[in-house]
């Protein structure tokens, strides 16, 4: 007991140490934990020699992290899914299996008779790091972009996929029929029990306690644990059953409280699994480095092939097939997880195990530096990918014979379409709907080029921040040119970048430009601008005539208001 405790104390420690390293010099923590863990570990400097502390620590760690992986897997945003994620999604994980299995199997290792190699690492590079992909996505504010929408979908359908191979992983080794039901009798089972008892039973609990927060999230921990005991009865893993009971939670009215209270504790146990995996980690000999890299470039090739194709074949564009494939190139924790338990059953070789952690560690400093330029790295392939015959949408609409492809503007021009001129075509529609023949818009959404259309909206697919594009497109000869998009979600450019670009191609026409910041207007009408927004002022007015609706007791008018504004409005973006 005290060697565990001691072994947690240098392991809390080195994590604490290199993690500040890895956070000044802008690398992955998870990187940092896995080095800590092999420094202090038996194959490092020998602090930590106990397997069954490693043991116990890692398997703490990895419950708690499907706990909280199952907690954020929201199954009603599964449902709602569209066609194009499920469809990039199923792509993705079909194509990926496929050619794992053939390219392992081609480069020597084994699938079948008790060694499923090739098989752990098929399943592995089929899956993406969702802790990467968010944190790079966030800081880029990208998360609800297209792109950002699509990569995420594809991350959960990920993790339905992982839970599916865990649920018969147990049963590899005698994968009969009759083995592969009861699996999913078994997790059948559990799944039921789970749901039945977070739906007829924890709600009562919960909401007796909901004012307790301590209690609360003690009541979450009880619940991980007993659905994880009840697998364990059922001859599947507690890993397995923590996965559940977070699933079953992910729903709950109380699952974000849940989820806000258990983060702390998470992330504590996170990191010991790291740190627990990093020692089991020996020092590489070549033929492990050689397959780290092997592993990892079939990771990129694959995700590229397996995830664009897809894509590109629902009419995406090349930018939104592209940036989805960059993004989810890389090996997930979760691919660790499920080696760890491959390692467990005896299915995988330490030294196959050994490589794939390497690979996670190369992809895992590689592909952030990707994603941090994936709009750089994009824009650089779409001229390639044209040449050699790929078609983008603005060629696709012009040979269908529209008005949409490259040519003359209209007189009034939005440059970039995402919420605010979203709302500014409603507002035209109910108002005055001719002017909407007088409108083009510039944008390289495809969801917003199918949308504006079909409806009739004259539309140029194109990246604004293109000065071709710019050119091509007419902008030269527009009468006035709206700047919609803020600055915090324009991708290779600025408002008044923008401004000065249009400036110089068209210097008679009225541009109307969007300042984030107040310190931001006067360098946007020195650039150009005749007119700059402020959607924060626009803003503090409206909630001022809600504060002077609340004292004069006519908020249910203010309401009635807005409704009835509400009413009917048909959003491109809603």
């Amino acid at each position: 007991m005290h060697e565990l405790i001691g072994d947690i104390t240098f392991s809390i420690l080195f994590a604490w140490g290199l993690g500040l390293l890895a956070h000044f010099s802008r690398q992955p923590l998870i990187l940092a934990y896995l080095v800590a863990g092999f420094f202090i570990g038996p194959f490092g400097m020998g602090w930590v020699k106990s397997q069954e502390s490693i043991s116990v620590i890692s398997e703490l760690g990895l419950i708690f992290m499907l706990f909280m992986i199952g907690l954020e897997i929201d199954l009603k945003k599964i449902i709602r899914a569209g066609p194009v994620i499920l469809f990039a999604a199923g792509g993705q994980l079909l194509g990926g299996c496929l050619l794992g299995v053939l390219f392992f199997m081609a480069v020597g290792l084994s699938l079948g008779g008790g060694a499923f190699d090739a098989l752990y690492l098929t399943v592995a590079c089929a899956l993406s790091s969702t802790v990467i992909i968010v944190k790079v996505l966030y800081e880029k504010r990208e998360l609800d972009t297209l792109p950002g929408r699509i990569t995420l979908g594809i991350l959960v359908l990920q993790d339905i996929f992982a839970i599916l191979f865990l649920a018969v992983q147990p049963s590899l080794a005698n994968l009969q029929v009759s083995v592969i039901l009861l699996s999913i009798a078994r997790v059948g089972a559990l799944v039921a029990t789970a749901l039945i008892l977070s739906r007829y039973v924890l709600p009562k609990l919960f909401h007796q306690i909901a004012r307790r927060p301590e209690l609360l999230m003690l009541g979450a921990l009880a619940w991980c644990f007993l659905i994880g005991e009840i697998a364990e009865k059922l001859h599947l893993s507690r890993e397995m059953g923590s996965l559940v009971a977070g699933v079953s939670l992910s729903t709950f009215p109380y699952a974000l409280d849940v989820t806000a209270k258990v983060t702390t504790l998470r992330d504590f146990f996170i990191t010991l699994f790291f740190v627990a995996l990093g020692m089991t980690i020996p020092i590489p000999t070549g033929s492990v480095i050689v397959l780290a890299l092997i592993i990892a470039a079939f990771t990129v090739a694959s995700r590229v092939v397996t995830t664009f194709t897809p894509l590109y074949l629902m009419k995406q564009g090349l930018r939104a097939s592209l940036l989805p494939a960059i993004n989810l190139a890389q090996i997930s924790e979760f691919s660790l997880v499920v080696i760890q338990t491959g390692i467990t059953t005896g299915h995988i070789k330490t030294e196959t195990a050994s490589a794939a952690s390497f690979a996670f560690v190369v992809l895992a400093v590689l592909s952030t530096f990707f994603m941090v330029r994936s709009g750089e790295i994009t824009k650089g392939l779409i001229g390639p990918l044209k040449k050699i015959g790929l078609r983008d949408l603005d060629h696709v609409h012009h040979a269908e014979g529209h008005e949409g492809g490259h040519g003359e503007t209209n007189r009034i021009v939005i440059l970039g379409f995402f919420r605010a001129a979203s709302a500014l075509l409603s507002q035209i529609e109910r108002q005055n709907e001719s002017l909407l023949e007088q409108i083009t818009v510039i944008d390289f959404n495809p969801n917003v080029f199918r949308i504006l259309n079909e409806r009739g909206v004259h539309v140029i697919y194109g990246d604004i921040s293109n000065v071709d594009t710019l050119v091509h497109a007419g902008i030269g000869k527009a009468e006035m040119i709206i700047l919609s998009v803020p600055d915090s979600l324009l991708v290779g450019a600025n408002n008044e970048k923008l401004v000065r670009h249009v400036r110089v191609l068209n210097p008679t026409a009225k541009i109307v430009a969007t300042a984030d910041l107040l310190a931001n207007v006067p360098d946007l009408y020195e650039a150009g601008a005749d007119y700059v927004t402020v959607t924060r002022l626009t803003d503090a007015g409206e909630l001022y005539t809600v504060i002077e609706a609340v004292d004069a007791g006519l908020l249910e008018d203010k309401r009635a208001e807005m409704d009835a504004q509400l009413a009917d409005r048909k959003e491109v973006l809603p």
